[in-house]
């Protein structure tokens, strides 16, 4: 069973509107949309590209290298070229600090 790991402070987060981080050896990115926090893989699963940092278009995080789209919310690819999901992970705030759990394996 996975558990919670604290990936960040809420006003990191807030002020940049994301976060990449390193959990377990796999970069995320955290975002902040509209009062709520999101956690997602930070690659592209078409090919590979880092998505941190990339416009974001309402909940919709653009890949820089051919336009892939996927909701920061859900994970789901909402554009092609990507067909592939990224995962979701869960998050939960406590005390201005973001936590994230691995639940890939569980």
């Amino acid at each position: 069973m996975s558990e919670w790991t604290a990936v960040g402070k809420v006003d990191d987060v807030v002020s940049k509107g994301w976060l990449q981080v390193n959990l377990n050896g796999t970069l995320i990115v955290a975002y902040h949309i509209e009062g709520k926090f999101y956690a997602v893989e930070d690659i592209c699963t078409h090919d590979g590209a880092v998505l941190s940092g990339c416009p974001l278009e309402g909940d919709e995080i653009i890949c820089p290298r051919h336009g892939a789209r996927f909701s920061v919310k859900t994970g789901k690819v909402t554009a092609p070229p990507a067909w592939e999901d990224i995962h979701p992970f869960p998050v939960k705030v406590e005390k201005g600090n973001i936590f994230v759990k691995d639940d890939r394996w569980d």
